[in-house]
């Protein structure tokens, strides 16, 4: 798919072309597209995509819910409610400190949707928790989008709102991807812990789990993952609900195989929605996040029906 990916978009670009730049010093227009332009794109894909998709297999395997998503849940929101605070008051901002922010606001719209899902006896039911995050994402999408006309930077906000990896450059990539690989790194150290964690909280302490110790590194991991994501690409749903339970029907339910073949797919689907982007309407880009949607609104509608187990 990554080879795919090189070689189909608006340019028309051989084999060849791809493997001369990728393992010689030529020279030319075709080889400086795919150095410059569409080689650190196809790899910020597959970064987010993992991210995203590991993510997601985390936040549903440690609250048990088959609809938690980082785009579903105000992780993203909040991420993208910071980057606009980042970008009206700090716009001097380099690409660290923009990231910090979008960690900081992933956080912060996580303990939202949590904190309201809380307040109720019973609240961290699936249907809540999804009903919190609507009402949370609406609301920090809804900010940001008041900070943008306020400030009058709303152009500059919006070349994150179409989730896509356009304009990816190499710089961007140095400060993202070391923490995307950290965040799945340490998830998988902690991968089986959250397959008995997965089944029951009292089956994990009565196995001498920490599980408030867990959660919270686990909690952590999420939140590298999604901000770094949304850092990088913008909102994108969906990637983090469907492919734990695709890869699910592969591995079975051990997070030791859920979560590196959650990487190796949600990347692969990245570059296969960002390739569909760049040629379905080329030289026009159709944005990854509508592509995404696509596949992933009836996938969600699909697992509500079935109650969670359609794919398990």
């Amino acid at each position: 798919m990554f080879v795919v990916a090189m070689v189909f978009g608006a340019a028309d670009v051989s084999v060849r072309d791809v493997w001369l730049a990728l393992t010689s010093s030529a020279s030319g227009e075709k080889i400086s597209i795919i150095r410059e332009i569409r080689l650190p794109r196809e790899i910020a894909a597959v970064f987010v995509g993992a991210a995203l998709a590991v993510s997601g297999a985390i936040m549903q395997g440690m609250t048990r819910n088959p609809l938690a998503d980082p785009g579903l849940l105000g992780l993203s929101a909040g991420a993208y409610a910071a980057l606009a605070f980042t970008i009206a008051f700090i716009p001097s901002a380099n690409y660290f400190i923009t990231m910090l922010a979008c960690f900081i606001g992933a956080a912060v719209g996580a303990i939202m949707v949590f904190g309201i899902s809380a307040i109720r006896r019973g609240g961290f039911s699936p249907l809540r928790i999804v009903l919190a995050g609507s009402a949370i994402s609406s609301f920090l999408f809804a900010l940001a989008e008041g900070i943008g006309l306020y400030f009058k930077i709303s152009k500059d906000i919006s070349m994150w709102t179409a989730g896509g990896m356009i304009g990816t450059t190499w710089n961007q990539l140095q400060v993202i991807v070391p923490f995307i690989i950290v965040g799945i790194i340490i998830s998988l150290f902690l991968s089986r812990q959250l397959t008995i964690l997965s089944l029951s909280e009292e089956v994990a302490v009565g196995l001498g789990q920490n599980i408030t110790q867990i959660k919270i590194l686990l909690f952590i991991v999420i939140i590298i993952l999604a901000g770094a994501s949304v850092a990088l690409v913008g909102n994108m749903a969906f990637i983090g609900l469907m492919i734990p339970h695709i890869v699910r029907v592969i591995v079975g339910t051990d997070y030791r195989y859920i979560l590196p073949m959650s990487a190796i797919v949600g990347a692969t689907f990245m570059l296969f929605a960002d390739t569909l982007g760049r040629t379905l309407n080329s030289p026009y880009e159709t944005p990854v996040v509508a592509i995404v949607a696509i596949f992933g609104l009836p996938f969600f509608l699909i697992i509500v029906k079935k109650g969670g187990k359609a794919f398990s």
